[in-house]
């Protein structure tokens, strides 16, 4: 694992925002494993329980459930906690198309909640998820950052206001915030079902359950697809960053770029599957082609991601072919 050589203090209290949700739940379960104390906050609106089930009998886990809306919330879970990892959003940009006023209530106000208790309980680092659609309409490959364009969707403008905040709280109050921008998170966990759920999990389910998957647009669109464990490491490495580093947004992807039709055709050889797929109109608000320059975050974070796309790939399937049993 790439955050086995990571370690703080022993009675180190990690708060995860978000932590039944997909990646809060892993950051969770690894932090449990290392032997450090962990909160998980969340109202279960889009997380599951059954996520963080297995945690529960552990006298160093405490479920709390909250909404990130509520301050007084917030600041209860913040106090004597050394840590915060934010991972509490509600993703997906065609929904936050349909839905850009709860977007703004739980992405940006919820966020600045958690940003302000962890300010006012004396918290050491904020580390909180981005996302690489704050690149927008850039054509610009690799991504870059500094290099953004024009936020094409509500959720990305929320991420894009997100980092802006964590800026602020550096340079205003001194807090050491951290805004990673995640390309593309696949893994255990990820929820394969909705209208909403995301193409790896989706095209895995529905090719072990014999149905025709549809690529949204020609399959031509590119992403950097970035395993789960490489983005345990990053919140971890953010935690252990310099002040100096803080105030800032990391890209945390593989590094890598890979086009959608051919994730498709990689999972039907792997599931042993010939299933030519159906291809339905583009979503709105999609960003073309993503691939991200991951220096700045090796430089000054030391993220090094040990999984690549087909060691992370190969551990997906693994997982989804026991759990979709």
């Amino acid at each position: 694992m790439g955050f086995q050589d990571i370690t703080f203090d022993a009675d180190s209290v990690f708060l995860v925002g978000g932590g039944a949700g997909f990646i809060g739940s892993n950051i969770c379960e690894a932090l449990i494993h290392m032997g450090y104390t962990v909160r998980c906050l969340d109202d279960l609106s889009t997380g599951k329980y059954e996520n963080i089930e297995p945690l529960v009998g552990n006298e160093r886990f405490t479920f709390i459930k909250g909404d990130i809306r509520d301050l007084d919330t917030c600041m209860a879970a913040c106090q004597g906690a050394d840590y915060v990892l934010n991972q509490a959003a509600w993703g997906s940009v065609p929904r936050s198309i349909e839905m850009p006023l709860l977007y703004e209530e739980i992405n940006i106000r919820g966020t600045l909640n958690m940003m302000e208790a962890a300010r006012v309980n004396g918290v050491k680092k904020f580390v909180y998820a981005s996302s690489s659609s704050v690149y927008g309409n850039t054509p610009t490959l690799p991504k870059k950052e500094g290099q953004e364009g024009k936020v094409i969707s509500p959720y990305a403008l929320t991420k894009r206001v997100d980092e802006e905040y964590g800026r602020l709280y550096k340079e205003l109050y001194g807090l050491d915030t951290y805004g990673l921008r995640y390309f593309n998170v696949f893994g255990r966990r990820q929820d394969p079902d909705g209208m909403y759920a995301a193409v790896i999990p989706k095209f895995i389910k529905q090719l072990l359950h014999g149905e025709v998957p549809t690529i949204n647009g020609d399959g031509k669109q590119s992403r950097d697809f970035t395993y789960i464990d490489n983005v345990i490491e990053a919140n971890l490495r953010a935690c252990q960053a310099s002040g100096e580093a803080a105030g800032q947004a990391f890209n945390i992807g593989a590094g890598g770029r890979l086009y959608l039709i051919d994730i498709y055709y990689h999972l039907c050889k792997a599931l042993g599957k010939e299933v030519e797929p159906a291809f339905g109109p583009e979503r709105k608000g999609d960003v073309r082609d993503s691939n991200a320059d991951i220096s700045k975050a090796r430089e000054l974070l030391g993220y090094n991601p040990e999984f690549d796309f087909e060691k992370g790939i190969t551990l997906a399937i693994d997982w989804y072919q026991e759990y979709l049993k």
